[in-house]
């Protein structure tokens, strides 16, 4: 039996809002684009269109899952960032806007973006960070190096669909230990919530998200303790580091890295004006060996296995 897709959409949306959904209806013609492979815009401009039982029977069950408030990133299996589309899914953090300005500092921070840099991100999850870094750097390369089997084969997938397979690698590691080698930008945006704080998040983030990516310890700041003693020594003589940081934890992110022989560089702000991230540099003294032109060392990780 075919229904009217106005019909359908119009209960999709009022389900999504008692559901407590933001722009309801604008997620219920995203569903509805995906089910029918149609642009939103075009649903709008197709008010008129019919649908079948098949197509309304999956529409439902995709509204079924996002009034659950599963993340409509997980729903329709994509997240776009850095105006590029990764795949994501449970075993990854959702990529997030306020994670650009890494990206964007890291891009200051690497002047001549056709030299061979060496990138390494830790806790790569989807790989957004390092992935979108290397599609404005084509000379560089980098290593992602996760604790998580399944997160690293969602960044390992995407490397491939952005066409990057070749210039990323990817690793279970954890962070930086047993890593050899020296990397002109490490990037990391580790877990900083408080461990009491995660009931409290979004349906979408509290219930879907990997805790994994999102529990920083009991004051937030766990893995940044151990990240600080880690950085220094795989920064090359005046490289950059740069890490994500929860609300408010600047100060104490500070505090920890330049206790660990870290030079704190400043901070980053966020579209919102939050201090977003933190950039550091390895003790002073040491000079930046700017365009080397050496490719990763053979062997840039020690134990660690590759994912596959």
């Amino acid at each position: 039996m075919t229904a009217a897709l106005a019909t359908v959409l119009r209960d999709a949306g009022r389900r999504l809002r008692q559901a407590g959904v933001e722009a309801p209806s604008r997620e219920a013609r995203l569903l509805a684009g995906a089910v029918l492979a149609a642009a939103p815009a075009a649903l709008i401009a197709g008010s008129g269109r019919m649908i079948d039982a098949n197509q309304r029977d999956r529409l439902e069950a995709a509204v079924d899952r996002r009034a659950a408030r599963e993340p409509l990133s997980h729903i329709l299996g994509r997240r776009e960032f850095w105006s590029l589309e990764f795949r994501v899914d449970g075993s990854v953090l959702d990529p997030r806007p306020d994670s650009e300005t890494l990206v964007e500092a890291g891009l200051v921070a690497l002047a001549g973006r056709d030299r061979p840099w060496r990138l390494l991100d830790l806790g790569t999850g989807s790989g957004c960070l390092l992935l979108a870094l290397l599609t404005e750097l084509p000379a560089a390369t980098g290593l992602g190096i996760d604790r998580s089997p399944a997160a690293l084969a969602v960044a390992a997938g995407n490397a491939d669909r952005l066409g990057l397979a070749a210039r990323a690698r990817f690793a279970c590691g954890d962070w930086g230990a047993g890593l050899a080698g020296e990397f002109d930008l490490i990037l990391s945006n580790p877990p900083y919530i408080p461990s009491d704080a995660i009931a409290g998040l979004s349906p979408e983030v509290a219930l879907y998200e990997p805790r994994l990516a999102l529990d920083g310890g009991p004051d937030g700041l766990a893995c940044y303790r151990r990240l600080a003693p880690q950085l220094g020594p795989l920064a090359t003589p005046g490289g950059t580091i740069l890490l994500e940081l929860g609300d408010g934890q600047a100060d104490a992110v500070a505090g920890l890295m330049a206790g660990a022989g870290l030079v704190v560089g400043g901070l980053k702000h966020d579209l919102a004006g939050c201090a977003r991230a933190i950039l550091l540099h390895p003790a002073a003294g040491r000079r930046r060996r700017v365009g080397t032109g050496t490719s990763p060392a053979k062997k840039p990780f020690g134990n660690l296995k590759e994912p596959g």
